[in-house]
């Protein structure tokens, strides 16, 4: 029973959904001007009513005075009763028998009814009393001599009806302007949406960035416009990063590539001429086949670098408050596990962050990678991290050659190698990852010459309140010192 009466006022939501807002501005302005009239109305009608009431009741009782001083000096029965006019008021007199008295020729008036019997009789002064039995009549009773006179007029709404078209209509005018004047104050006021919906839709057809939103107007118009130029400027941003990491990673997959398909090919070539084993003796075919394997894990390498920098902060993996001396130590373990003959030496006390721990430990092995491409046989690469303020502070440091100091600059640009280390393998997206994970994670990376003459990578991080139960440990504890 209660599907159909629930589904009306859904299907009048869709339908209110599914108008534009100047129709819905425009509805709401007639509706506002039309309520607004309909109460004025009633009011207006109910205070004129009460006021011409008022002014008849006034009316009746001056002219009861009269005639009831008339009534009082000539007697009931002898009073002069002026003949009826033919409209206006209406007089009787109730003589002390209950019989009454009418100029000639006015209409019957309703029967004496039995309030009016009693001020007759001296029960009250007097009595004003409605009659709608008989035409609708105001009656008005007053005590005089030994009985009482009475003045009525027939009720007349005429004036009142007169009023309440007059005012329909009028409202009715007002509530077609009110629908005018909103539909234009709200085409006026939507003029600036919609020239920003033009704008926009001319940017999604035309796929041209470039092109900013005039600002205009102003309040939320403004701050309207001005975030959608805002998320314009983002999405330029964005195309130019892909447009240069596309042309950044075809220019470093040229190499790499264009060394392996030469190598292959010749393998092709001396294995159709049934020649390779005379054209390459097993030294030479080991050492080539070395450099095939090389080859290719570089460009995995630079494969899976290029796709971990091209989804930005995109990641699936969410943040958690963390130890980031644990994170440190496993990143530690596969870099040795990649690298056999790194040698790593770990100073780390326990630092708690908020961040993403897979993405930490790609840069800390990032950092450790870089740094074990310099450091000599004899030398670790020197892992540090310990709570300095309100920062966790992880420096790696090497005891290679150092960084010039024009290279200072351009160390975490992507794809940037200097001069010195175009013979070592490697992209030139490690510290550029390095760069990004950190900045995800609200901190900063720094270069500078450690102590020990190589490059000095430090890395500030945002620290965090330990869990409850490492907090109630003593202030002199040390919790993760390894």
């Amino acid at each position: 029973m209660s599907g159909p009466a629930g589904r009306e006022p859904r299907r009048l939501t869709r339908w209110w959904r599914r108008r534009s807002l100047r129709t819905r501005l425009t509805v709401i302005a007639a509706t506002a001007i039309a309520v607004s009239v309909f109460v004025a109305l009633q009011v207006a009608i109910e205070l004129l009513d009460s006021e011409l009431q008022d002014t008849v009741e006034d009316q009746l009782r001056a002219d009861s005075r009269v005639l009831a001083t008339d009534a009082e000096r000539a007697g009931l029965a002898q009073v002069q009763l002026p003949p009826y006019p033919g409209s206006g008021r209406l007089v009787r007199v109730i003589l002390a028998d209950g019989s009454t008295r009418t100029p000639a020729g006015q209409p019957a008036l309703p029967p004496v009814s039995e309030q009016a019997g009693r001020v007759a009789q001296g029960a009250s002064a007097d009595l004003m009393e409605s009659n709608d039995s008989d035409g609708g009549y105001l009656i008005y009773t007053l005590r005089a001599g030994d009985g009482a006179v009475q003045v009525a007029r027939v009720v007349d709404d005429s004036p009142t009806t007169r009023f309440g078209l007059g005012m329909l209509l009028i409202g009715l005018f007002c509530v077609v302007g009110g629908a005018l004047v909103g539909r234009t104050v709200a085409r006026t006021g939507l003029a600036p949406i919609d020239r920003l919906t033009a704008a926009a839709v001319r940017v999604a057809h035309t796929q041209d960035l470039d092109a900013d939103i005039p600002d205009e107007g102003g309040g939320e118009i403004r701050r309207l416009i001005q975030s959608i130029n805002d998320m314009l400027a983002a999405l330029r941003d964005s195309r130019r990063a892909q447009r240069l990491l596309a042309e950044d990673a075809a220019h470093e997959l040229k190499t790499p590539l264009t060394s392996l398909r030469l190598n292959v090919e010749l393998l092709i070539r001396l294995d159709r001429r049934g020649t390779l084993d005379s054209a390459l003796p097993a030294e030479s075919r080991t050492r080539l086949l070395n450099d095939l394997g090389a080859q290719v894990a570089e460009l995995s390498t630079l494969a899976a670098e290029l796709t971990d920098l091209a989804r930005g902060d995109v990641s699936d993996e969410s943040t958690e408050l963390l130890d980031l001396a644990d994170v440190v130590v496993a990143a530690a373990t596969r870099a040795r596990s990649r690298v056999p003959d790194i040698e790593v030496a770990l100073d780390v006390t326990s630092v708690w962050v908020s961040g993403r721990p897979a993405a930490l430990q790609r840069a800390v092995l990032n950092l450790i990678d870089n740094a074990g491409k310099w450091s000599p046989a004899d030398q670790p690469v020197q892992v540090r991290l310990r709570a300095e303020g309100a920062s966790a502070v992880l420096e790696v440091d090497d005891a290679g050659p150092g960084i010039d100091a024009a290279d200072v600059p351009r160390v975490f640009d992507r794809f940037y190698r200097a001069d010195s280390a175009r013979a070592l393998p490697g992209s030139g997206l490690g510290l550029s990852i390095v760069q990004r994970v950190v900045d995800a994670h609200g901190g900063r990376a720094t270069v500078a010459r450690s102590a020990r003459g190589g490059a000095l990578l430090r890395v500030d991080l945002p620290a965090a309140a330990p869990p409850a139960p490492i907090a109630r440990l003593t202030a002199g504890e040390d919790t993760a010192a390894r």
